[in-house]
């Protein structure tokens, strides 16, 4: 077993904020509750619960409220049905999963005390706490689990995550205490996954079709840092500090997050004192914080490279896109050295691939395309795209080369980006409107029912590698992560058969096929990886600046130096 334990372990040095981002920049998509994420050197099989300190090291006092922003609403509350990150920051504190990382990434339980995978890596064994209940005073035990994990495999259940745990074939509740999972064959993201699983009330969820339920907008139970205290659509959400909470102290009794759909509003909201948080835009960092002497006196400024990228998909099913020498010629056709220096002023980095750069699983011979618009044009003729009318647009059978890029309202950078991309297709004859829709909007009647040509959107990833559920052909129905509808046989079979290893170079073996496959196909154009800007008012304490899990780790220990004891 323990030549196994470590060979599933993954790098340690990488950096993610998890929820920071998602509530004060621009929403993104998330291909997993928390993503997925990697293992550090620790030893699985026994594994208890770290020891790390989780309360600040003087004796603060209860009380003030934290107010942020966010672009867009959540959309619910129930974690599995929680594609966008607005939903999964709110959720993330009212419901729990069974494990979870600490500041180093590496494996900590949360609802658990201690773990255990059998030799031959087809079982997990969960211990659960004792000590937990649910804010109606109903114990939590391992028929939640259960329940939770029936929920997630009900195909009724639309869940763009349910492919983490397809593999189970059986599970086992011997005591309230214990949970046991049994998977059909080794899996190697199986144990992140329960780092991604938020367990839900059986008692208050059994009853309920998980799809009309309004528990998503009013939950009745929950046993996370937060409570629900007032959802006022489209205006802000406002939490409440959970007492009872059992792991600990929380010291900010309100979070209200603030529905603010323009980047530029927000800023104006900060600048009055209304906002103690939010994300920046880099023309904000460079130009507009300077001159504000009273924003340098009270905010402080949070900078890093997180694993979250923006890209322009293209509707695979579209007529347009479905010839990958046009969408190849398209990406030749973006200067997207121009657009990181023009929209992020320099603040981000070009990728070719869908991994974070500089981090073990790019495929490092794999570079971003360049720009090139003569060699754009010759792919198009060859596809049959040439300007035949002499009008200064191309035309194939009669019809013009034109599409509309969707993208949210509110997001300066993603309606930058667009803007740019539509100059330089139209210097190769290519007509691009853009359309800017509400978040919500955006989500329901566009991506989730496939009704769009082409998007600019971002991913927000982690350090584990595992994308099955973004990029394999099984996940295109209604609500799930391949919405571009992408297909290609040889990346089905090397996101199955990497996460079937172990073995770590084995793996990336496979995600390097993966990824040079994509490249090929180019149903995307990866556009660049950003820096995080995030200005935060320096009353808040507590803020792990340097911890590889982000700066927003256990953000829900932050405390305030404005309460005198």
């Amino acid at each position: 077993m323990q030549k196994v334990t470590y060979a599933i372990i993954a790098l340690t040095f990488y950096k993610v904020n998890l929820f920071l981002t998602s509530l004060t920049q621009a929403p993104h998509m998330h291909p997993s509750f928390l993503c997925f994420f990697t293992f550090s050197f620790i030893h699985i099989s026994t594994a208890l619960a770290s020891e790390e300190p989780t309360q600040p090291r003087f004796n603060p006092q209860p009380g003030d409220t934290l107010v942020s922003a966010s672009i867009a609403d959540a959309s619910t509350l129930i974690p599995m049905l929680a594609g966008d990150s607005p939903s999964h920051s709110i959720s993330s504190f009212l419901y729990l999963p069974l494990l979870e990382y600490d500041r180093n990434l590496n494996m900590k339980n949360k609802l658990s005390t201690a773990w255990h995978i059998s030799d031959d890596n087809l079982s997990i064994r969960f211990e659960l706490r004792k000590d937990i209940s649910w804010s109606d005073g109903q114990a939590f035990s391992s028929a939640d689990c259960a329940f939770t994990l029936k929920l997630i495999q009900d195909p009724y259940t639309q869940s763009p995550y349910r492919s983490d745990y397809e593999k189970i074939t059986s599970f086992e509740t011997p005591d309230p205490y214990t949970f046991i999972v049994h998977y059909k064959e080794p899996y190697s993201p199986a144990l992140s996954s329960w780092a991604s699983l938020a367990i839900l009330p059986k008692h208050i969820f059994l009853h309920e079709k998980i799809m009309k339920t309004s528990l998503g907008r009013h939950p009745k139970a929950t046993l996370g840092p937060y409570f629900l205290k007032k959802w006022r659509a489209q205006q802000q959400i406002t939490l409440q500090a959970n007492p009872h909470y059992f792991d600990g102290n929380i010291w900010l009794s309100n979070r209200i997050v603030r529905v603010i759909p323009d980047q530029a509003t927000q800023f104006l909201e900060l600048s009055a004192g209304h906002l103690d948080m939010m994300g920046i835009t880099p023309h904000q960092q460079d130009f507009i914080v300077p001159r504000r002497p009273k924003l340098q006196e009270d905010y402080q400024i949070f900078k890093s490279l997180g694993f979250n990228y923006t890209y322009m998909g293209f509707n695979l099913t579209h007529p347009l896109f479905k010839d990958k020498k046009v969408r190849q010629a398209i990406t030749y056709a973006i200067n997207r050295k121009e657009i990181v220096q023009g929209v992020l002023l320099g603040q981000g980095k070009v990728i070719a691939t869908p991994y974070k750069p500089g981090t073990y699983w790019v495929n490092q011979q794999l570079k971003p395309r360049s720009y090139q618009p003569e060699l754009a044009k010759k792919l198009l003729a060859e596809a049959g795209w040439k300007d035949h009318d002499h009008d200064g647009f191309l035309d194939k059978d009669g019809q013009d080369f034109s599409f509309t890029i969707l993208t949210n309202n509110g997001n300066k950078p993603r309606s930058d980006t667009a803007t740019i991309i539509q100059y330089r297709l139209k210097k190769i004859g290519i007509h691009v409107k853009i359309r800017l829709v509400e978040w919500s909007a955006f989500i329901a009647n566009f991506i989730n029912k496939r009704k769009f040509e082409a998007v600019i959107l971002g991913w927000s990833m982690s350090p584990e590698p595992d994308q099955f559920s973004i990029w394999h052909s099984s996940q295109m129905d209604e609500r799930q992560f391949n919405f571009l509808s992408y297909q290609n046989k040889v990346v089905d079979e090397a996101l199955t058969q990497a996460t079937k290893t172990f073995d770590l170079k084995e793996r990336k073996q496979w995600y390097d096929l993966m990824q040079k496959e994509i490249y090929q196909d180019a149903p995307m154009v990866f556009l660049y990886a950003p820096y995080s800007l995030t200005l935060i008012h320096k009353r808040i304490q507590g803020i792990d600046s340097e911890a590889a899990a982000g700066i927003s780790y256990q953000s829900e220990f932050w405390h305030s130096n404005n309460i005198q004891p």
